[in-house]
């Protein structure tokens, strides 16, 4: 017997890290009204798609900035020495 997702009402209140990226960017593409109305399940797979693109892309650049924090964090410890 296969689980099925909940069917509980969408809360853009309560959303860990990565769904909270999800929701800014549906808002941003103008999707936010739609998914709070009839949940994740009512996007076309164009829609889920764009989301999940930039979903990759901006955590590709967090990471990229957080390793760029660390070299600099990095050189300037070492030019103390």
């Amino acid at each position: 017997m296969s689980k099925k997702k909940k069917d509980e009402p969408f809360d853009p209140k309560n959303l860990k890290p990565e769904e909270l990226l999800k929701f800014e960017i549906a808002t941003e593409l103008g999707l936010s009204d739609k998914v709070i109305k009839n949940g994740w399940r009512s996007l076309t797979a164009k829609e889920s798609g764009r989301i999940g693109g930039l979903m990759t892309k901006r955590k590709r650049e967090m990471q990229r900035e957080a390793l760029d924090g660390l070299d600099a964090e990095h050189d300037e410890a070492r030019s103390a020495l």
